[in-house]
């Protein structure tokens, strides 16, 4: 965000600076002495807010437009530090391409650096969404926007066959593992990184990559009966209806035959960032048809989101996953205003019911943080904190604040809970980055990789970037689209 004409950077830094000790003052009681400008009795900083005294407690901070811009500020900080210094240049590949994904607990790169299209999609979009957003930087990520689109094209595409492959060793070879199939989840994540690159660059080969990896998947997976598309496919394109031989589940680990909530999530996210740069008759048609599929079938009361289901969408009973719940209210609100739906009802009620029984049933209240996973009815029995729900679950609950604020302090109450448990729990303040899993009460098991095939700068880097760019919505500092997208 650039300041105003009429206002410098310092004058907004103090600005900001101010609210806090006013908020400090007349909310919790804090001397001025003991935090806006004099030092001598300031305590010793053991915040989960960086800078700020012991005693200050983020969780009674109110929502008005002086929090939102520290929160914001405080949010930007973490994200420059955490995500944006931490995976570049870093993960840079200079010898094969796109980006190394094996980075240690210390944040030395390892050894172990396929190239599989959901890293390398995701490392790409994160890239672009960079370029878009932090206009001092640009040049430099749109440099890594192009390498990443480089290796989507010349190396993970099938030029015989179209598609994109699953994933390849560092040399472009397949992989025993995982042969030549091709999978709907991958191939979402590559129109996705593809359509954020066209925005970012108004590159042309990005743009005819996203518009060729939807067409041949759509020709090709398609359900044209029951709605929603079918999943692992052959290279060829064939869809894979019956196990190959040795093999029970796909690539994503879902049974060969049956659809899955998390292809459908993450194609509905896709095709809305598709629409946004190419707002084709038949996109917008396979958009407010996945749209349908996922709040309609996918999730159901009292908010739960099935994980398997046949061809013809009957669910398959299964766990609840709270990460998943979170997201897809997202997901589910970022789609139909995509369509320009904004005042779409229906997807209104089932993005809010989504994120209410994540917080009845899979919110940790004494430490903050969502659980993994649980039931529909009952607690949740998989209580570790995995890094990806607690950016998604920071995204929503703030989404929902801005929806629902006026009604509610629920969900303030509970963003600013997961803020403070992210800062202080998932966040490894020594080396950067966040854990991949604490424990319910925050505690990181050593040596966890900061780098998978499965852990890029996707979840943290957008929940971040969403995040700063909500509150200075909500403070009045940023149109209301100013958001990752």
């Amino acid at each position: 965000m650039q300041a105003r004409p009429t206002e410098s950077i310092l004058g907004r830094l103090i600005g900001v600076f101010a609210g806090w000790c006013t908020a400090a003052v007349l909310f919790l009681g804090i001397q001025p002495r003991a935090w806006c400008g004099e030092t001598k009795d300031t305590p010793t900083v053991s915040s989960p807010i960086a800078g700020k005294p012991a005693e200050f407690n983020l969780r009674k901070l109110p929502p008005n437009r002086q929090s939102y811009l520290a929160l914001a500020e405080e949010i930007e900080r973490h994200f420059q530090k955490n995500v944006v210094e931490f995976w570049f240049p870093r993960v840079i590949d200079r010898q094969y391409g796109g980006f190394r994904s094996h980075v240690l607990a210390d944040g030395t790169i390892g050894p172990n650096n396929d190239k599989t299209l959901v890293f390398q999609s995701r490392m790409t979009w994160v890239a672009a969404q960079i370029a878009l957003r932090r206009p001092s930087r640009a040049d430099e990520f749109r440099g890594y926007v192009r390498h990443g689109v480089k290796l989507l094209r010349e190396v993970l595409s099938d030029r015989d066959h179209g598609g994109l492959f699953w994933g390849l060793d560092p040399s472009g070879k397949f992989k025993p593992d995982w042969g030549d199939e091709k999978h709907a989840y991958g191939i979402a994540f590559a129109i996705y990184a593809a359509s954020a690159a066209y925005e970012a660059t108004r590159d042309a080969d990005a743009f005819q990559l996203a518009k060729d990896t939807f067409l041949w998947f759509d020709r090709h997976a398609h359900d044209a009966q029951h709605g929603g598309y079918f999943e692992a496919l052959s290279r060829r394109g064939e869809v894979l209806r019956v196990a190959p031989p040795g093999r029970k589940r796909d690539l994503l680990g879902t049974p060969y035959g049956y659809k899955s909530m998390n292809s459908h999530i993450h194609l509905l996210e896709a095709v809305t960032a598709l629409y946004e740069v190419w707002p084709d008759p038949l996109v917008e048609k396979r958009l407010g048809e996945l749209l349908e599929v996922v709040r309609d079938k996918v999730a159901v009361e009292p908010g739960c989101l099935n994980l398997y289901f046949t061809p013809a969408w009957r669910p398959v009973p299964d766990h609840d996953s709270f990460g998943h719940d979170v997201e897809t209210a997202y997901l589910l609100i970022e789609a139909a205003n995509a369509l320009g739906r904004k005042d779409d009802a229906a997807t209104g009620r089932m993005a809010r019911m989504l994120v209410d029984h994540a917080l009845e049933y899979g919110w940790d209240s004494r430490h903050g943080g969502f659980y993994d996973r649980g039931f529909a009815f009952g607690p949740a029995y998989a209580l570790e904190k995995i890094w990806w729900t607690q950016a998604e679950g920071l995204n929503a609950l703030l989404l929902m604040h801005r929806l629902h604020g006026k009604e509610t302090p629920r969900y303030w109450e509970a963003f600013l809970h997961q803020w403070e448990f992210i800062v202080r729990y998932q966040t490894d303040a020594e080396h950067g980055e966040w854990f991949e899993s604490v424990s319910h009460d925050g505690r990181a098991k050593p040596g966890q990789a900061k780098g998978t095939i499965w852990k890029a700068a996707y979840h943290n880097g957008r929940a971040l970037m969403n995040t700063a760019a909500m509150l200075r919505q909500l403070a009045g500092e940023e149109p209301s689209d100013g958001q990752a997208k």
